[in-house]
């Protein structure tokens, strides 16, 4: 999009965390700021719009899974612009009736996601910030649609590395496994260094440093490990999200040491 196209509200000269994934995608809802700031993130990690895709793919395979054994309900963190598989499609092929709401703090999202489910009667997107988790837990708009005493499965797709304190991560994913009801489920994926030098880790958190999250931050699988304590981790474990239930044979082998997106699915006793 041109900066002339930015909605009433929208300052298209900040980059947003979810327009710069748009355009990882290859969408077209991005504004240049978006794209500059995408371009500086790509130096130090090439391999990100291939590893943006696996991550998608990794969110359609977990939530098919957990559609697949009979939840009905969705709850998307954080969910972004809209694009090719989104967690209603996946899981009304499986259960038209099932009720999905999307969160997410970006006016933009907010926009095409309303457009976009207009005449879905079981989809609503949702404002509220993930750093606010019992707000957002509580939203009225929310809990018409989701029944906590139910089973659910809650998704934190590539979210909790915009939140720069551990702690304050935790308490996010905390918040969240309060809620859980047994049967529901958890789906974490989030951006890990492996290998990464020092350096290029400092220039991959300057690339996000303008953006309207602020920062980026990298964990380790033990960090995830920590948020699924006490949880039924699904096979195969926490892993490099290409390698959860791979759709190729040559991801099948988890490598720890590339920078990535790990990604974990864990189930509520």
């Amino acid at each position: 999009m041109d900066d002339e196209q930015a909605p009433a509200g929208i300052d298209p000269t900040i980059p947003s965390v979810a327009r710069m994934y748009d355009y990882y995608l290859g969408g077209k809802d991005n504004f240049a700021a978006d794209r500059e700031a995408a371009e500086n993130f790509i130096k130090v990690m090439p391999s990100v719009r291939t590893l943006a895709r696996a991550n998608r793919a990794f969110l359609s395979r977990a939530v098919g899974e957990i559609a697949g054994q009979g939840v009905r309900q969705f709850l998307d963190i954080g969910s972004g612009l809209p694009t090719q598989e989104n967690v209603h499609q996946v899981a009304h092929r499986i259960t038209p009736e099932a009720r999905v709401v999307y969160v997410d703090n970006d006016p933009i999202v907010l926009a095409h996601g309303r457009a976009l489910l207009e005449d879905n009667p079981h989809t609503t997107v949702v404002q509220a910030d993930m750093r606010e988790p019992k707000a957002l837990l509580d939203h009225p708009d929310i809990r018409e649609r989701i029944d906590f005493d139910q089973p659910v499965a809650v998704i934190l797709l590539a979210m909790l590395h915009f939140i720069p304190d551990d702690d304050d991560a935790a308490a996010i994913v905390t918040a969240v496994r309060e809620k859980l009801a047994p049967g529901s489920y958890l789906v974490i994926s989030h951006i890990h260094a492996g290998y990464l030098s020092t350096e290029d880790q400092a220039r991959a958190t300057g690339a996000y440093r303008s953006t309207n999250a602020g920062s980026i931050t990298t964990r380790t699988p033990a960090h995830l490990d920590v948020y699924t304590q006490g949880l039924e981790v699904l096979d195969p474990g926490i892993v490099p999200v290409q390698s959860w239930r791979p759709e190729f044979e040559e991801d099948a082998v988890p490598d720890f040491t590339k920078p990535g997106i790990i990604g974990v699915v864990a189930k509520a006793p």
